[in-house]
């Protein structure tokens, strides 16, 4: 009797791992793709028991960030390539003859480049050119797979390296979220040497920024956040737990500045801490933002970002 009823539990918990790993799988794949074409994914309160049902098992497709071009200032519209032939959309606008350098500016997972509107026109107002890049899989780049800073770290590379052929010799990155993980990424993959870096709110690894994701969707963090970043690097062909951009942190040698916000659910503060600490620049800070959380810190605490930055760039 003893080995029977131990042998339905076993059953039970055998199925359950199966089940979680199934619906991992699905999720993962869903999270790392985004697809033209479709309309924009209903909130949970909009949708039918079937629906949720189906997003609860199998994930929702997302639609690909569409670009609003409300950049004020005059700008070109470039095409990039990468070194594994995908082609990007990036925005090009030049300051005054007397330019201090160029700025590159990387959104956010899911957004696009008229995400970051707001901080490349603060930084063409402070003398800079700036060039504002879709990712692959977002804005009007191609592509429908995004795998979270591992293969972006190649457009971190593509824009750089263009701006290098302009004849820049003096050049800052900035990211935000997925943009700030991916500057250190292809700090570290790429060997990219900028003059400074600005990042606001990277996630310390792959699996840090899952389970960032499932606090903001009110999930339990384990063990769907290491099924996650395990199905989504098997499916993308790499190794999600080597993905961790705080440990690339150590490659990163010139002026940098983090930027966090203190009521961030998504990135917590001990990620922040880790990231800072790793990095090996000599000159280094941290600010943070009190009254901001996972989001534009420039909009929504313009006259500190504005200093803080404006005084770092000098």
């Amino acid at each position: 009797m003893f080995a029977k009823t131990l042998k339905r539990i076993l059953y039970f918990f055998v199925a359950v791992f199966v089940l979680l790993n199934i619906m991992a799988a699905f999720h993962a794949n869903k999270f790392t793709h985004f697809y033209a074409g479709i309309p924009k994914a209903k909130k949970p309160e909009e949708m039918s028991a079937l629906e949720k049902t189906s997003a609860i098992f199998f994930g929702n497709k997302f639609a690909k960030s569409k670009v609003v071009d409300s950049f004020s200032v005059a700008h070109q519209t470039l095409t990039l390539t990468t070194i594994d032939s995908m082609h990007l959309e990036s925005w090009y606008a030049k300051a005054d003859s007397n330019a201090k350098g160029t700025i590159l500016l990387f959104h956010g997972h899911g957004s696009s480049k008229s995400g970051i509107i707001a901080e490349a026109t603060a930084f063409h107002q402070m003398g800079w050119n700036v060039l504002l890049t879709d990712f692959r899989a977002h804005g009007n780049s191609d592509g429908e797979v995004c795998t979270i800073g591992a293969n972006e770290a190649k457009d971190v590379k593509a824009a750089y390296d263009y701006t290098r052929a302009l004849g820049e010799k003096n050049m800052v990155l900035y990211g935000i979220s997925l943009g700030a993980s991916t500057i250190l990424t292809a700090i570290d993959h790429e060997g990219i040497k900028p003059e400074k870096v600005i990042l606001e709110m990277p996630f310390g690894t792959l699996v840090d920024g899952v389970k960032g994701r499932l606090r903001m969707m009110h999930v339990p963090e384990q063990p769907m956040s290491t099924l996650l970043a395990f199905w989504g690097g098997v499916e993308q062909g790499f190794w999600a737990f080597d993905h961790r951009p705080q440990d690339f942190a150590s490659k990163l040698n010139c002026p940098v500045l983090l930027q966090w916000g203190l009521n961030d659910l998504r990135v917590t503060q001990d990620e922040t801490n880790a990231i800072f600490k790793n990095l090996a620049s000599h000159n280094k800070s941290l600010m943070v933002y009190a009254r901001s959380g996972h989001q534009s810190l420039l909009k929504n605490e313009q006259e500190k970002w504005m200093n803080t930055v404006s005084g770092f760039l000098k």
